[in-house]
């Protein structure tokens, strides 16, 4: 091809006085902008919209990202001025890079359940398998990691392409979540909103880190388990209502009587009667047995005093961090670690909370850590001297005891912010000591003690 007609077909090429993208779908991720074999206008305007980001890739190299605003094309623009270099090719390719918009708004009401049972150990039931389904939402936070981790080189790229893996991942993390709290299948439905909350915090990282993405909302909408679970779920239920179940049997026997009759023996007087007073003596032995034991079946009787309690609540478990290692352990637990070892970092964690707290944050830690003693009294040290002409440093009790020892002797004393020596005895805080009081000290100077009177 000659010179000529390579003018001519970059004179016929589209100059795009703006770049922009709008978006009529609901399910668009990454839009690539339909650069190729067309130039961009030295001085044109790229247009990013509100929930858009506008992703620059110049030979091959991720060059920029633009936020929503607008920005003027030209090779004034630091990181779009590579794209205007494209001249040393010899005007075979008039545009050298690609223009990738993507989507940052929130993708909600996105379907998400489990292709298979998971398998847990409850408390009530043994071991017992559990589906579950709901939605989830997410947004694009980081354009790149998006485009350089997941996108490629694809040209369009839609929440289909990527929900599946992320339904595999949030799948897998709610079954280790599930197993982690120990919560039984008959109060899960009491920890839809703890377990979302759990997973979100649990997943949001990951996701930034490996997809550019955040997990913005996962909402649990049902948890069932298997139909003869149920059943036998429903059948636990009916004997709960039943109350006493020998009367409760009895009374059913005495209403089937009369169709038995009419069935067998209408012709029969004789069997009539046998029946009629069969029928009389169950009913009669019915109503007296609910007049002597007050827990047992009347018609009106919801549950008897034959129900039984339930099952004791569940003592709380926090996930531990600290000098005893890691694991869940009870409040309890977590005091007599922290009695053990007062100066560690006991930090604890538990579903719903934003983060780790030290133990002193929470309160039914807290209430079971005993308090510390208070430290001994500290007394001063002073300087003595006695009659005897000896010196020593003694605290204020055992110069109270030379006093006490040798009433009439010489026992001076002194300590920094005293002006001298002066008598023990007029010390206020050894007379306390000996049970007496005494005159208020002189003025505090300090220094070094003056010598010792000869």
């Amino acid at each position: 091809m000659g010179l000529w007609d390579t003018l001519s077909q970059h004179a016929k090429a589209q100059f795009l006085d703006v770049l922009q993208w709008l978006d009529d779908t609901k399910n668009t991720l990454v839009y690539r902008f339909p650069v190729h074999n067309q130039a961009i206008q030295d001085g044109g305007k790229l247009v990013v919209r509100e929930g858009q980001a506008a992703v620059f890739v110049a030979e091959g190299k991720l060059s920029d990202v633009f936020a929503p605003g607008s920005y003027e094309l030209s090779t004034r623009t630091k990181a779009i001025s590579g794209f205007f270099q494209s001249i040393k090719y010899g005007l075979n390719a008039p545009y050298k890079g690609d223009v990738y918009f993507v989507s940052t708004r929130q993708f909600t009401d996105q379907k998400w359940g489990t292709a298979n049972p998971i398998m847990m150990r409850d408390a009530d039931f043994g071991v017992v398998r559990i589906r579950a389904f709901g939605v989830f939402a997410y947004r694009i936070t980081d354009p790149a990691v998006f485009l350089r981790e997941v996108v490629g080189t694809a040209g369009l790229f839609t929440t289909d392409e990527i929900n599946a893996q992320l339904k595999r991942k949030l799948v897998s993390a709610l079954a280790d979540t599930i197993g982690e709290t120990k919560i039984p299948v008959l109060d899960l439905v009491a920890h839809y909103m703890d377990l979302g909350d759990a997973m979100r915090q649990r997943l949001t990282g990951w996701f930034q880190e490996n997809y550019g993405i955040t997990l913005t909302d996962f909402v649990i909408e049902n948890i069932s388990v298997p139909p003869e679970v149920e059943q036998m779920i429903d059948k636990r239920s009916q004997m709960g209502a039943a109350g006493n179940l020998d009367a409760y049997a009895k009374f059913q026997m005495a209403n089937a009587l009369p169709d038995a009759m009419k069935a067998q023996g209408a012709s029969n007087p004789f069997m009539q009667a046998g029946m009629g007073l069969a029928m009389g003596n169950v009913v009669g032995q019915t109503i007296g047995q609910a007049a002597a034991s007050p827990g047992t079946f009347t018609p009106n009787q919801g549950i008897g005093a034959g129900t039984p309690p339930p099952p004791p609540p569940l003592e709380t478990r926090y996930h531990y961090a600290g000098p005893a290692g890691q694991g869940q352990y009870t409040a309890k637990e977590i005091a007599a670690f922290v009695v053990q070892n007062r100066d560690g970092a006991h930090n604890l964690w538990a579903n719903g909370w934003p983060g780790w707290k030290p133990w002193k944050e929470v309160g039914e830690v807290a209430s079971l850590v005993p308090p510390l003693a208070p430290p001994p009294p500290t007394t001063a040290i002073y300087h003595y001297h006695g009659l005897d002409g000896a010196t020593a440093q003694l605290p204020a009790v055992e110069v109270a005891n030379r006093l006490r020892s040798d009433p009439n002797g010489r026992h001076l004393v002194w300590k920094e912010g005293m002006a001298g020596w002066v008598e023990a005895k007029t010390v206020p805080e050894i007379t306390m000591l000996l049970g007496g009081g005494g005159p208020p000290p002189p003025p505090p100077p300090s220094g070094f003690p003056p010598p010792p009177p000869r």
